[in-house]
């Protein structure tokens, strides 16, 4: 099956601590259905201080499930997607607007 969200893409939060924010995928996990975005889902990890870092606090981004992104559109709004061909190649659209993606 074709991805709907893919690396890159800026998508906006449905749901969770963060929702309503926005941000960019930078990984994609399809085989557990998680993302990892940019600036949301921040958790801080606490390292052991080594002779090359300095340890501490320091955030990560952690994955989020799929199904709370969704996709923003060139107006700025969520949107779902779709798939369509266009001559012969497979290429994913906005419902809200049917731009190409």
């Amino acid at each position: 099956m074709a991805a709907k969200l893919k690396k890159g893409d800026k998508v906006l939060v449905l749901a969770g601590k963060d929702k309503g924010k926005t941000g960019e995928i930078s990984h994609v996990d399809p085989k557990a259905g998680k993302a990892v975005v940019d600036g949301v889902n921040i958790a801080v990890r606490h390292e052991k201080q080594s002779q090359s870092s300095q340890g501490g606090r320091t955030p990560k981004a952690m994955p989020m499930d799929l199904s709370n992104l969704a996709i923003v559109d060139k107006n700025g709004k969520p949107t779902r997607v779709g798939f369509k061909m266009d001559g012969d190649k497979k290429v994913r659209f906005a419902k809200t607007t049917g731009d190409v993606i």
